[in-house]
């Protein structure tokens, strides 16, 4: 009996934003409250909270919905944060002036931010398809 395989259905899009001029510590107070919330609710948060993190934050999040919407065709409602991270960049160091002839370093730290949004409607139609499968195989044997 030959049996066909499914291909199976890409649910994740993923955003990545480097070099973000904020420390990866206050990045990642944001990406905490955020992680695993639906779409809609994940605005709703970003749009309230008083951080500067959530400006940026909000900007991928966004640009992830959107290459969902257009790279993929999902639906912006079923989507859900399902990964999000913030990993540590490079140190921009610069020099201020300081009397005398002196200089004295600057450290601005950068942060990488990925979110990856994930189709929970595909999820549960392949759930669903495995279960079917699953029970024929069953009345087969």
């Amino acid at each position: 009996m030959i049996q066909k395989r499914k291909v199976k259905k890409y649910t994740e899009v993923y955003t990545l934003g480097q070099h973000i001029c904020m420390s990866a510590h206050k990045a990642r107070r944001v990406i905490d409250q955020i992680r695993g919330q639906s779409y809609e609710e994940t605005l709703m948060i970003l749009e309230l909270m008083p951080y500067r993190a959530c400006y940026a934050i909000l900007k991928l999040v966004y640009s992830a919905a959107a290459n969902a919407n257009h790279n993929k065709g999902l639906n912006k409602t079923s989507l859900i944060i399902s990964k999000a991270e913030v990993n540590e960049g490079t140190t921009v160091k610069k020099l201020k002036p300081r009397a005398r002839g002196r200089g004295y370093p600057i450290k601005r730290s950068t942060c990488h931010i990925t979110i990856v949004l994930k189709d929970i409607s595909l999820d549960e139609e392949e759930e669903i398809d495995k279960r079917k499968f699953y029970k024929l195989e069953l009345r087969n044997t």
